[in-house]
């Protein structure tokens, strides 16, 4: 398969993790978006949503996603968790014929890799009320990828990474 994988998925559901697994067993280039943005910008998605608020941050964000695209070398895209929701970005990554891979695990797997993570502050998540209704109204975008894996908290990453490429 020539094309390219782009992870989607709600925060803490294992995009970048599961995509670097991904690269590693293709051989091939991976990108993590929200990584991309913060060499990119000199701040983490986080610092933009909490400074400028998160309109800005999208716009800042589809324009990174397209400079991402623009390189052919990255056979793996890991999306932040609210890339694609955006419907212009959806239209992009279907312009440049990438298989898009939803990651879907279940919130209570993914608030707790969120609250596990502490380090990372999460704006869109302050607690679990409001990450759940996040998780909630994100669904429906997400089920509009190509493909859907389900996940849970005892698959493996080379697992999960294995299904996408059967």
């Amino acid at each position: 398969m020539n094309r390219r994988f782009v992870i989607l998925g709600f925060m803490g559901c294992g995009k970048t993790t599961v995509a670097n697994e991904l690269a590693r067993q293709l051989e091939s280039k991976f990108i993590d978006l929200d990584s991309f943005i913060t060499e990119s910008q000199g701040r983490s998605p986080a610092e933009m949503i909490e400074q400028d608020g998160e309109p800005a941050f999208r716009q800042i964000e589809s324009l990174a996603l397209a400079e991402v695209l623009k390189d052919r070398d990255a056979r793996v895209i890991a999306l932040g968790g609210g890339t694609w929701t955006i419907p212009a970005n959806r239209t992009l990554i279907a312009l440049h014929d990438c298989l898009t891979v939803w990651l879907d695990a279940p919130f209570e797997v993914c608030w707790q890799r969120i609250i596990d993570s502490g380090k990372t502050v999460r704006p869109l998540a302050p607690d679990q009320e409001t990450a759940k209704a996040r998780y909630a109204a994100r669904r429906d975008d997400y089920a509009l990828a190509e493909r859907q894996i389900s996940v849970n908290e005892t698959d493996s990453t080379e697992t999960i990474a294995s299904q996408m490429l059967l």
